[in-house]
């Protein structure tokens, strides 16, 4: 059965939800790229504090709902994506893309001639359907333990590349 997505701004309030889609998503969701000593560091328990609430605030966040309840959500400074996570049981079902697609669209809309982040093993394969490319891997350390992740970039200023 197919449910329709909302794609929308992230409403007050919303912010404890959101760190438990963040949270469900490193657990679950990033298992299969990483170890569970790596997503345990880098998600010990959905964040709640007010800086994640003022990182998200801070940011053009989009919200993906789906009967009435947010399953992911993505934030966009300027060109840099900072965050982009989605609940476990709804990947797989475009609500990244559907996401992306809009963060794109507000950055060209805003002028910004290229966009980057720093993309987990998982987001890796998002980013590169839409055309993203790898500038370099990088290792970063949370809790001690080494976790991999994606320098990746797209310009937006060239024309389009022809399907493969």
């Amino acid at each position: 059965m197919t449910v329709d997505l909302t794609i929308r701004d992230m409403l007050p309030g919303e912010a404890e939800a959101l760190g438990e889609i963040y949270h469900d998503a490193v657990r679950n969701g990033a298992i299969a790229h990483y170890s569970a000593e790596q997503v345990a560091a880098w998600s010990p328990a959905p964040p709640t504090d007010a800086g994640w609430a003022k990182r998200l605030a801070d940011a053009d966040t989009i919200v993906a709902e789906r009967d009435g309840a947010p399953v992911g959500f993505m934030t966009r400074k300027g060109g840099y994506i900072d965050l982009a996570f989605v609940a476990a049981a709804a990947m797989g079902q475009g609500v990244g893309d559907a996401l992306y697609l809009v963060a794109e669209t507000r950055a060209r809309a805003d002028g910004h001639g290229r966009m980057t982040t720093e993309a987990s093993a998982l987001a890796r394969r998002l980013f590169e359907r839409h055309g993203w490319r790898v500038m370099e891997r990088e290792e970063i350390h949370r809790h001690g333990v080494v976790i991999h992740r994606y320098r990746m970039e797209k310009r937006l200023d060239l024309p389009a590349e022809a399907p493969h």
